[in-house]
């Protein structure tokens, strides 16, 4: 259940509170409107985490590219603090133009991912990384379990497949030398990330 807070002392004061705490760590800023995000369950952070090393693994080390689990995204160098996003996992490749100004980012990333949780908004988001010319974005859903890719096409970033258990449909990064395919396993269902030179995979 959303609350509208429109008392600025109160609304400063959980801010406030928030950040003595940390649990702003993942509060964002959409076009000024403070987003009170939920903290991310122990199941969120593991997927994060591990998607995270996966493209750690495949195109971090010893390059250019950087690769962050959780990072701040906004579309300006100055004032960013009012307009930002903040992916589960987000991958600058060598090339990028955004800029890198220490805070935040100015500029979307190659490959982002966002990991859905209860009242977190995860596809409202979808217009502003296309506005930072993010190149990709997965999404992943787990209230059904789904994967989506969409790809930046004509300014918009636009679904190129959704991959569910039913379906079986294997998603093909065109920036990562990665696929994402949803799989049945024993306690919840996994995400079976392969990598596309060697075969290597990943229960993720």
């Amino acid at each position: 259940m959303a609350t509208v807070v429109l008392d600025r002392q109160f609304a400063e004061m959980l801010r406030e509170q928030r950040a003595a705490s940390g649990a702003d760590r993942w509060d964002e800023v959409w076009e000024g409107t403070y987003m009170m995000t939920p903290l991310p369950n122990y199941e969120h952070q593991q997927i994060a985490n591990r998607l995270g090393a996966i493209c750690e693994d495949v195109v971090g080390w010893g390059t250019a590219a950087v690769v962050m689990q959780g990072t701040n995204v906004s579309d300006r160098d100055l004032g960013w603090q009012s307009n930002y996003r903040c992916p589960d996992v987000a991958v600058y490749l060598a090339g990028n133009t955004a800029t890198n100004c220490d805070t935040h980012w100015c500029g979307g990333p190659d490959f982002a991912v966002e990991i859905v949780s209860d009242d977190d908004q995860s596809r409202e988001k979808i217009p502003f990384y296309a506005k930072v010319s993010t190149r990709e974005l997965l999404i992943v859903d787990r209230q059904p379990w789904s994967l989506e890719l969409f790809r930046l096409n004509n300014g918009a970033l636009q679904s190129i497949g959704t991959s569910t258990l039913e379906n079986g449909e294997v998603l093909a990064s065109k920036t990562l030398p990665l696929t994402f395919r949803l799989i049945a396993d024993a306690d919840r269902p996994s995400i079976l990330v392969t990598h596309t030179p060697d075969g290597k995979t990943w229960n993720v």
